[in-house]
């Protein structure tokens, strides 16, 4: 009998900092690690610069099931380019958002998701990693946030990297996501049955992580 490697799925709405805790817990713990909205945003980069309709689901999903991705520790490669800051733009990211509901889409990006799965074990994070990808997941953390503190900080993060962010914009962005995630007919936004819900508006980033770290500890212990 295959046991399969273990799984932590982080999901959670924009901001909340999974990408950023995700990748700690799979450095303390010697993980692989799954950034699902990566290949989102690379489909939703590719749609902008072929130029592709995003209402075309059957072109969209053709996108995904072609893209030339290669991750490595210092970034992502598409079509052998580095696009690790394109895809962090606020353009990208909406429409990102506005494509992930299309079936065949997410159908298309499942098997390559699910192939990041392996020993000695694997930190998920997105919108539906323990609610589809990782059902069997023995570990299902929710991370949330006010959405005026997630504001907040991706405008700090944009600003730290250069780039022009107004708060008022992003914080009505982030609304408009939110809804749209939790909306959507095909594998909204919500909590993974099992799911534990961790706040982080009050806590840094360490102390998230930790939290994780924990109640993994419970699971194994």
């Amino acid at each position: 009998m295959n046991v399969l490697p273990p799984v932590i799925t982080i999901d959670g709405p924009t901001a909340s900092g999974k990408g950023t805790v995700a990748h700690r817990v799979a450095s303390a713990l010697g993980w692989g690690v799954l950034d699902s909205g990566a290949l989102y945003r690379l489909t939703a980069l590719s749609v902008l610069r072929q130029q592709i309709d995003p209402q075309d689901a059957a072109a969209v999903a053709q996108v995904a099931n072609t893209l030339d991705v290669v991750f490595h520790p210092d970034g992502i490669l598409l079509n052998g380019l580095e696009v690790a800051e394109d895809i962090r733009q606020e353009q990208v990211g909406n429409l990102a958002s506005q494509i992930a509901p299309n079936p065949a889409l997410r159908a298309a990006l499942l098997s390559r998701q699910r192939a990041f799965r392996t020993l000695p074990g694997l930190v998920a994070d997105g919108r539906d990693m323990g609610t589809v990808v990782f059902q069997d997941a023995p570990l299902k953390i929710f991370l949330v946030a006010d959405v005026s503190a997630r504001a907040q900080r991706r405008c700090k993060q944009l600003i730290e990297k250069g780039i022009s962010a107004n708060l008022a914009d992003l914080l009505s962005d982030m609304r408009e996501r939110d809804a749209r995630d939790i909306q959507r007919t095909v594998a909204p936004l919500i909590a993974a049955p099992g799911a534990h819900v961790v706040d982080s508006s009050n806590l840094t980033i360490d102390q998230t992580v930790q939290a994780i770290l924990d109640l993994w500890s419970g699971v194994t212990g």
